[in-house]
């Protein structure tokens, strides 16, 4: 084979290499963008829009991930792979069974739009925001302690989800869920309550009485919660004291149902130290993001306190007080 030929055969060889090359650069980089934590908001064609929560991860290639839904706990997503400059993530099965998927554009730097799919079905409408760090020293000064509740009526306080089915008193003061569970009758849920007020970084002082097998919850800034009560026993994630879904209490708690116990909860950009009964529970932890009931996504803006009434029980809160930083 002649020199001149050996070259012409080389090129020919090296160019689908080449193209292979730029292409796997390219789809890294098409990648790239959609990597991180994301703050969905999912508009359905009916109804009003709703939070989810996405974080993907590259792992040698392969892209992983978790998808926090409208409501219990995160799960890791089936798959995501790049088609024709869109992400397609495989979220989960719809109730029916169909495969849910998103298709994903990243339309500039910071932003997601898309749609969810059902099987082949088009569904709601996506929209993502990259996810604040939310990186704050702590503050050197708090503010006296101020009462949320002044344990004679619900001002400052407001209603919110099943409002029709609002169970929420004052009583003795004490703010009271008076929705006792009747054994064999399945109701709809009550309302959640939440203040009216809205904060940023803050410790909350707060005292609840949860009766056995109560479930309810405590939700920081209204889209973290701090589990109060129980849900069976299963994961330890879902129980007393646990940050839902992400973090559960320190092995061996006691649940403590039937019984006052007092929560300190300090709040500080995404990190959250809390003291139960003067035990630390979880020590200046991150929280990854939203947990399951959340009000929104706006996770860079100040939210309310709300606590969940939409289970069973005649669960008990007082002594709520609040410090915020010293300007």
């Amino acid at each position: 084979m002649s020199v001149t030929l050996k070259r012409v055969t080389m090129k020919i060889l090296f160019i689908p290499i080449l193209a292979t090359a730029l292409a796997s650069t390219v789809a890294a980089q098409d990648i790239k963008e959609f990597l991180g934590r994301w703050d969905m908001t999912v508009t359905p064609a009916t109804g009003k829009p709703y939070p989810q929560w996405m974080e993907l991860t590259d792992n040698g290639g392969k892209i992983e991930g978790r998808v926090q839904p409208r409501g219990g706990a995160w799960h890791p997503i089936a798959g995501a792979h790049m088609e024709s400059g869109r992400l397609i993530v495989a979220v989960g099965e719809a109730g029916s069974g169909s495969a849910i998927g998103w298709e994903l554009t990243s339309p500039s730097s910071g932003k997601l739009t898309g749609i969810e799919k059902h099987g082949d079905a088009g569904g709601p409408i996506l929209a993502g925001v990259k996810a604040p760090s939310l990186d704050r020293p702590m503050p050197k000064k708090w503010t006296k302690p101020k009462p949320l509740f002044d344990g004679k009526d619900l001002k400052g306080w407001e209603p919110i989800g099943n409002v029709e089915n609002n169970k929420w008193v004052a009583r003795n003061g004490e703010l009271v869920n008076d929705n006792p569970e009747v054994p064999g009758q399945r109701t709809h849920g009550a309302a959640n309550i939440m203040t009216t007020e809205k904060f940023q970084d803050f410790k909350l002082h707060i005292e609840v009485n949860c009766p056995e097998g109560g479930n309810s919850g405590i939700y920081l800034r209204g889209r973290y919660e701090l589990q109060v009560g129980t849900e069976g026993g299963k994961l330890p994630t879902h129980e007393m004291g646990a940050i839902y879904s992400y973090y559960p209490p320190p092995e061996g708690s006691e649940l403590g149902l039937g019984k006052w116990t007092t929560f300190d909860v300090t709040l500080v950009g995404r990190h959250v130290t809390v003291l139960r009964d003067g035990k630390m529970y979880h020590d200046n932890i991150e929280i990854p993001g939203p947990t399951g009931g959340a009000l929104d996504s706006n996770e860079a803006e100040p939210g309310p306190f709300y606590l969940q009434g939409d289970h069973h029980g005649v669960i008990a809160y007082r002594n709520i007080t609040i410090s915020v930083p010293k300007k």
